[in-house]
């Protein structure tokens, strides 16, 4: 499979440091703000299935909303982040939250991270506001660091984990547009079927 992932998010939240630590397995050091859209890709295994996730770092600044906003469109799943050291972006993440299920997909699976957890002494977010903000707003939480690395793989790994139960229970149709999924290869569509107990439930689809 292919999803296609956003990382979003206000201006400073190490957004682009994240997408660097995951595919570059390193930090990096020389990060200037996000100028429209970047973007990113990394092979990974999951549940056993290669799935390439396609991923845009779009800019936090106010000024280039309108041009992120055109990247929201057909995503399956997007890393929502703010920084624990600043309540100004832990405050603006309502805002991210609804362009992301108006603009990409209601059914768009996010996952909250609280960046610069190496950063602990600093902190203006503690751990369980944003855990019961995720838990409210039916997210998955983590918090991360760029630097150090932790949780950085974990968090999008975990996203593309949900996004491929959705597929496997029938919630997510990857034949759909602007699903933000695509076949690697049209002769793995007979895969769609799940295993396991409800397999014999569900019927292979003639398409």
């Amino acid at each position: 499979f292919l999803f296609k992932f956003l990382v979003i998010g206000s201006a400073g939240t190490g957004k682009s440091c994240l997408l660097h630590q995951f595919i570059e397995n390193k930090f990096k050091q020389d990060s200037n703000h996000t100028i429209g859209v970047e973007f990113g890709s990394k092979v990974v295994n999951v549940g056993g299935k290669t799935v390439k996730l396609q991923i845009w770092d779009t800019a936090g600044q106010e000024r280039f909303r309108s041009v992120t906003r055109s990247y929201y469109r057909g995503a399956a799943g997007a890393l929502l982040v703010y920084d624990i050291t600043s309540r100004e972006t832990y405050n603006a993440l309502t805002n991210w939250l609804t362009d992301a299920r108006t603009l990409a997909s209601p059914n768009i699976v996010l996952i909250l991270c609280g960046n610069k957890k190496d950063l602990d002494a600093d902190r203006e977010v503690t751990f369980l506001e944003a855990s019961r903000f995720a838990q409210e707003n039916e997210l998955m939480f983590l918090e991360t660091s760029a630097l150090t690395g932790e949780n950085v793989e974990e968090a999008f790994l975990k996203c593309a984990r949900t996004i491929l139960n959705k597929i496997e229970s029938g919630e997510l149709d990857p034949e759909r547009m602007g699903s933000g999924i695509q076949y690697g290869d049209a002769s793995l569509r007979q895969l769609r079927q799940p295993r396991g107990p409800q397999a014999q439930t569900r019927q292979p689809c003639s398409c």
